[in-house]
């Protein structure tokens, strides 16, 4: 059995990469730790937001289509995408969300309180207060290391099959089931985050991908070594599993799971530090070397955006 330590990173798809990046960056605080391509498709921007340095269970990636057609949040699918925030700082994301005019809503699960609300594309969202894992060491308009996310939480998935897929989180991700209350049941990892994973057991309408809808989740790999393992294990029990894919800044393979969710494992390393600076994540656009002749027309292709401090 592999046993993965948890959520490596989380891949959904957009809108407009401006109204993306203002949300996740300027109201949010992430961190947007690279800008690159979608490898398959350069004339897509492919962002990536975490905590100071990208650390895998921190990081959520967007693929920004400016004029998509939109999606449906349904069986197949990550359903709501939690992250971990500071014990006692809930409060001060409720104001902010008020001074920003995002609407939310509390909720409890497993005796934890979430703020549930949407990103401005649809993609739903939870903060949830956290014991376990440091806090990220970045501040951005009016966000510090002391009430700014850290990491995932963990995440709720939407399954047509809900006994393949938790069959799959036990005896093939190796994760624990912990409890069951309603609909729901949970699983958890040995990670400090993106280790808790809530399967809702209940019946929904089939999911439709489009902007506002997460594309993949991904486990964390410690290694090439263990992702080998990994895919060997899947193919052995049946999984169409891809051969490995380079994406830079892991090696990824994925896999459908026999509830519909599209599965990656990838590889903590080598990281985002391979080609930027700690200091300057973010800043420049980053091709794959087999793009990079392309630059100039890519460049021209794609709209600009930049971070920038946004008012309340």
């Amino acid at each position: 059995m592999f046993k993965t330590m948890g959520i490596h990173h989380i891949s959904a798809i957009v809108g407009n990469p401006q109204e993306n990046l203002d949300f996740y960056s300027g109201i949010l605080g992430l961190r947007l730790v690279k800008k690159t391509v979608n490898f398959d498709d350069p004339g897509t921007y492919h962002l990536y937001f975490g905590n100071d340095k990208g650390s895998p269970g921190t990081i959520m990636t967007f693929f920004p289509w400016n004029k998509g057609f939109k999606g449906r949040i349904g069986t197949g699918q990550v359903g709501v995408t939690s992250f971990a925030i500071p014990p006692g700082s809930m409060a001060f994301w409720e104001e902010r969300f008020q001074t920003y005019h995002v609407s939310f809503k509390k909720t409890v699960r497993f005796g934890e309180t979430y703020i549930a609300f949407e990103d401005p594309h649809g993609l739903q969202l939870e903060l949830v207060e956290r014991d376990n894992g440091a806090h990220s060491d970045w501040s951005f308009n009016g966000v510090s290391p002391e009430t700014g996310i850290k990491g995932f939480a963990g995440a709720i998935l939407l399954t047509s099959s809900p006994g393949h897929t938790m069959g799959l989180i036990k005896n093939g991700l190796g994760l624990a089931a912990v409890g069951k209350e309603g609909d729901y049941v949970r699983y958890r990892s040995e990670a400090e985050f993106g280790n808790v994973i809530d399967v809702d057991v209940s019946e929904h309408e089939r999911g439709r991908m489009g902007t506002g809808t997460v594309h993949h989740i991904a486990w964390r790999a410690a290694d090439n070594e263990e992702q080998g393992l990994a895919r060997e294990f899947l193919i052995n029990k049946g999984y169409a599993v891809t051969s490995v894919k380079d994406r830079k800044y892991f090696q990824a393979i994925y896999f459908k799971e026999h509830g519909d969710i599209l599965f990656e494992i990838a590889t903590d390393p080598p990281g985002f530090l391979i080609d930027e600076e700690a200091g300057h994540l973010g800043e420049t656009l980053m091709l794959p070397d087999e793009y990079e002749s392309m630059r100039r027309e890519i460049e021209r292709n794609l709209m600009k955006i930049y971070v920038r401090e946004i008012n309340g």
